[in-house]
């Protein structure tokens, strides 16, 4: 969790999100769970929402009084609008708004997902919850937001927005359009005269429930995850808390003057080889 600050004088501590009233998407686990968590450790009112509703009740439940779980399917237009106007009749405002749920495409096991074989279904399959439900969030925030003239949308992208998956095609277009609208909206927020910023945050290999299956528990488990980071140069996964830190950042008034940004944590993996030449 991120540390409190205190004044020299020894008053109450201060966090960075307080007061602030927060939406978090894909929260019951993950990435998005250990947001919701950073997000009430720093002061946040957060509803964490999910399909998965009991886990996303076991995590506010957790987090106690600071946060509520809402059902939330972010593909469907009707439970954007109802959440976010139970937020505001709640609170009159929304502050912060995390779009983090996404899909692979690989939830129910191996499906051709390159080019060439993956099919009109599966492709919309992903890009309906990765993209249309990012485009979904983006639309109602700044309509919750607008009143006050001010908020900040996070947008969880992936380093696969950046670069080109052969075998996961849906899923790298679809992060890569995220990471392109994230810089309309906040283009247009500015446009519009409104404090509404909008950034995306890219991250790599984090170890997340995704990544378990993946590496299985048996005697080879370490052995698996060294392959799998073999060419990123801190040679180790992320942690969903080391995500959260920074989407802190961002929803926090420290970042007032960052919009239409990209925050990358990939462990160095796209700024080029960590070899020395002729090793």
């Amino acid at each position: 969790m991120a540390a409190v600050t205190a004044d020299t004088f020894g008053s109450a501590p201060v966090t960075r999100l307080s007061g602030k009233v927060a939406l978090v998407t894909g929260a019951a686990r993950g990435i998005g769970a250990a947001i919701a968590r950073a997000f009430v450790a720093e002061g946040a009112r957060v509803y964490v929402t999910d399909l998965l509703d009991d886990q996303g009740r076991n995590v506010a439940s957790e987090l106690g009084a600071m946060a509520q779980y809402r059902h939330l399917d972010v593909r469907r237009d009707d439970d954007w609008t109802s959440a976010i106007d139970a937020v505001l009749a709640s609170h009159c405002k929304l502050d912060v708004l995390v779009n983090n749920a996404g899909v692979t495409g690989f939830e129910n096991g191996p499906v051709a997902h390159d080019p060439e074989h993956v099919t009109l279904d599966a492709w919309h399959d992903v890009l309906a919850t990765n993209l249309d439900g990012v485009f979904l969030g983006c639309r109602h925030a700044i309509r919750a937001m607008r009143p006050a003239g001010r908020g900040s949308i996070i947008n969880i992208s992936s380093r696969s927005g950046l670069v080109g998956i052969p075998l996961a095609a849906a899923y790298a277009a679809s992060k890569a359009a995220v990471r392109n609208h994230s810089k309309s909206v906040a283009l247009y927020c500015a446009q519009q005269g409104l404090a509404i910023r909008c950034n995306s945050v890219h991250p790599a290999a984090i170890m997340t429930p995704m990544w378990e299956a993946m590496l299985g528990d048996g005697p080879e488990r370490s052995e698996r995850e060294a392959a799998l980071v073999r060419d990123t140069p801190l040679k180790r996964f992320g942690t969903p808390e080391e995500v959260a830190a920074a989407v802190v950042y961002l929803a926090s008034d420290e970042s007032a003057y960052t919009t239409g940004a990209e925050l990358v944590l990939d462990g160095g993996l796209l700024a080029g080889s960590a070899a020395v030449p002729g090793q």
